[in-house]
Parts: C-alpha cells; structure tokens; sequence
C-alpha cells in the first residue's frame, strides 16, 4: 500500500455506509461489559488448560520467540492438513487476510469478491491500490475469476452463515488457477463445521483464525497457508516474530484441544437449530453453518430490534454494515442460558 490508497480510502468514510468516518470497517464486539454480548461469534468457553499454558508462557515471552515457530506450524498443520512449511504464522486472522491480499494484488488491478461479507476484504484491496468486484455471496462460485487478481471466498460465509457445497468450492479453485487468479478462502468459522479446509491446494491462499472457535481474540492468533510461488511471497512479506511467544504457546495447545472442538461443533450446532426454530416464529432467519444466525428485523426495524435487546442488556450486531443488507441483524450462537435470554428479550 501507499500513502495516497490511504488517504483515499480515509476520505471514503464521508460517503461509504459500510467504513466508518476513518475509513475503518466496522466489527461485531460491545465494548460494554455490563452487556450480554451477542454481536461478536466468539466461543464463550476456552479449551481446558489454556490459562495455564498463557501463564506458563510468561519467561518465553522475556525473549524473542523461535521466528521458525516450529510447534505451532506441526499442529497448525496437523489440524488444517498440509505441510507445517506451508504454515505462515500471523497476529489474528485479520493478519493473514492482509498478507494475502498485499502479496497478490497490484494497484490497478480488481478482485471478486462476495457481497454480503467481511468488509475487511474490500479495505484491503482498496488499499493496495486494487478495485473490488462485487457478486452475490451465493453465486460467487459461478462466477468468472478471469481478469481478476484474486478472488476471495468466506466460508462459511460471514454474515450470512453459508457453508459451501466441498466439490463445488474446488472446481472454482480449480477455474481460478486455470484463470491465474488467486483463490483467497477465509476459514474462520470452518473449524465449527467438519467440512475439509482447502489448506495446501495449489493456487489457494488459506487464511485462519484462533479467534472463533477457541474463544480468545485477545491473543491475536492465526496463520495463512499457501503453496509455490504464492508461499515464496508470503515467506518474504511477512513481519519477522508475526507471533508472540505466548500466542504461539497457547495456539499449539488449542490445536490440540480435539475433544474441546468436538464438544464446541455439537452445542452450537443445537443451539443453532433450536435458536433459528423460535426465531423464525417472527423472523426470516438465513440458514446457517457458523456459530451465527442473520435474520431480517421485519416491520420491527433494524433501530427497534437494537434498542429492545439493549434495554434487556444485550448487545446485537447491527447487520447494516455488511453491503447489500439494509434490515437485518446478526447474533451469536451461545451457551444455551445465554441463548434463552435472548430469545426472550426478543419475544419469540
């Protein structure tokens, strides 16, 4: 990036409802702690033992850690499944997002990207002087990557939940490598479903996320995987000590958490159809794989919806941010406590 993608991206915040006025994009997370918070998809459970490993992790963290991160690459590899040297270490998903982006796009040139989605893809690639392409969240698949940079998949698909059909997700990287365009996947919620990462398949860049499905954004945990030519860049980009020594710790130990993993997959997964079975009583609720549902706010409004919640002491995510949405908003899957406390503040 360059000064002037910056600065124009900054001046963007005037006239552009999906950045904020500092040409930020907006994120899911109540920075009020007296609220019940249910517009960020955090796990709220941690994996046993995570705290004693972040504190044990405190003489590591008085020296510079190993810049090689050799057991956080094995297990990041092991969980994702590719090759520990195709592991690129970084701080939080967001991280990775970046480093894929800035070593696949040049200024001029334009992405594919889905819409509804993380706006975060299209900062990115503004950023780097590129121009996003929008298409429809579920027919991006269909779409033809030729002439374009990258393009970019979220999958599932944030916000509105949709997890893509496996073979069709790679016939479309298979159409994007023939094309010579880059296949950006953000896997940050595939952990909750038991569907394969596309980690380690030529021509796709992988980006990953600790973040969701273990429970701790704080920490700033996460890596992006990539092979060839795409890997050499990644290599040469990125930051040297991308993670901390604690992060590092405590991501290695989550990796291996598999009981934790499949304990999480099953609770959200009935949390989310007995949530989407009483929302849908009032609500045109998505379908969803993640740890989310979307639901379009109806006669009620967008602005009602938020103030109701809140008064019963709950934070929602106002869905308005996302592009192509203009009456929806975003809650969390749950502790089924929790989940109750919502569906009643919201009467259904």
């Amino acid at each position: 990036m360059d000064p002037d993608t910056v600065a124009q991206l900054r001046a963007a915040g005037d006239s552009d409802p999906h950045v904020g006025p500092d040409g930020r994009v907006p994120h899911g997370s109540s920075d009020d702690p007296s609220l019940l918070d249910f517009s960020a998809n955090t796990n709220p459970r941690v994996p046993p033992g995570a705290r004693d490993v972040f504190e044990a992790a405190f003489d590591a963290a008085r020296t510079y850690p190993n810049d090689g991160y050799p057991d956080f690459r094995a297990a990041a590899a092991e969980f994702v499944g590719c090759g520990p040297d195709e592991v690129i270490p970084t701080a939080g998903g967001l991280e990775a997002i970046r480093l894929a982006i800035e070593t696949t796009v040049h200024a001029g040139e334009s992405a594919l990207l889905p819409a509804p989605s993380f706006g975060e893809y299209a900062r990115e690639v503004r950023l780097q002087g590129g121009e996003p392409t929008f298409v429809a969240h579920d027919a991006i698949l269909d779409a033809d990557p030729a002439g374009h940079a990258v393009a970019v998949v979220c999958n599932p698909n944030n916000p509105t939940g949709q997890c893509y059909d496996a073979d069709r997700l790679r016939a479309f990287a298979d159409r994007c490598r023939a094309a010579g365009t880059a296949l950006l996947v953000d896997e940050a919620f595939l952990g909750f479903t038991e569907q394969p990462s596309l980690s380690g398949r030529e021509g796709v860049l992988v980006a990953r996320s600790l973040t969701k499905l273990f429970g701790l954004p704080g920490v700033r945990m996460g890596c992006v995987v990539g092979t060839g030519a795409a890997l050499d860049r990644l290599v040469t980009a990125r930051r040297a000590w991308s993670m901390s020594a604690p992060a590092a710790a405590l991501a290695t130990h989550c990796y291996g958490a598999d009981e934790f993993v499949t304990g999480t997959r099953d609770r959200v997964e009935r949390e989310r159809e007995r949530m989407r079975g009483r929302l849908a009583t009032r609500f045109d609720v998505f379908p969803s794989a993640a740890p989310f549902l979307l639901f379009g706010t109806g006669e009620r409004g967008v602005e009602e919806l938020l103030a109701t919640a809140r008064e019963a002491g709950i934070a929602l995510r106002d869905a308005r941010t996302f592009r192509r949405l203009d009456s929806h908003v975003r809650v969390a899957v749950r502790l089924p406590a929790e989940n109750d406390r919502l569906l009643e503040a919201l009467d259904v």
